[in-house]
């Protein structure tokens, strides 16, 4: 267990303490702030595996599975608590390309290609603007980030409910947008 993977355990269960916070209190600000520090966190682990030298597949596997489990846990707990906002679909959806986009990457790996960096499964520009590059990443966690704590602070206002609706369509169709060039190079892989 080095630095970076017991990051990744810490975030996980992190999220898990904020899904139950969720779900069965009103603690919205302290949900609100454990939700900011979960999805921040996930840079973490990958800066202190590159800084110290720890990368390795298994960190690699263990942050995607993390990022998956607190992802799709997040849009099914917020649907189930909030479901005037996010459809259970929202969930369903995020659960499909999570699946799909996973599985074409172990594909990938087995040949050599990783998700993102110098070995990137991605061979078009476009692909690699919209899936592997860092604006794309890092504007995808941030939406996420600002649908996830809109929904929970939801209650607060009409306005930031509102914005929060908003916020998810965009999310799940920024999610979409990065899964098609995914599945589309991807299927060199199955040849």
């Amino acid at each position: 267990m080095n630095i970076p993977n017991s990051i990744t355990f810490f975030r996980l269960i992190l999220a898990l303490i904020t899904f139950k916070l969720i779900i069965s209190t009103n603690l919205i600000f302290f949900s609100f702030l454990l939700t900011i520090i979960v999805i921040f966190s996930d840079y973490f682990d990958g800066f202190f595996a590159r800084k110290l030298k720890q990368s390795s597949q298994i960190g690699a596997w263990l942050d995607i599975a993390a990022d998956r489990i607190i992802e799709i846990g997040y849009w099914i707990v917020l649907a189930y608590k909030y479901e005037e906002i996010v459809s259970i679909w929202i969930a369903i959806i995020f659960l499909i390309r999570g699946i799909f986009v996973d599985g074409i990457r172990s594909f990938a790996q087995n040949q050599g290609y990783t998700a993102f960096g110098d070995t990137t499964m991605m061979k078009s520009p476009i692909g690699r603007l919209l899936v592997s590059s860092n604006i794309s990443r890092f504007s995808y966690a941030a939406i996420k980030l600002l649908a996830f704590c809109s929904v929970i602070l939801s209650p607060i206002s009409s306005v930031i409910g509102s914005l929060a609706i908003l916020l998810v369509i965009l999310t799940t169709l920024f999610c979409i947008i990065r899964a098609v060039p995914v599945i589309i190079e991807g299927y060199r892989f199955f040849k």
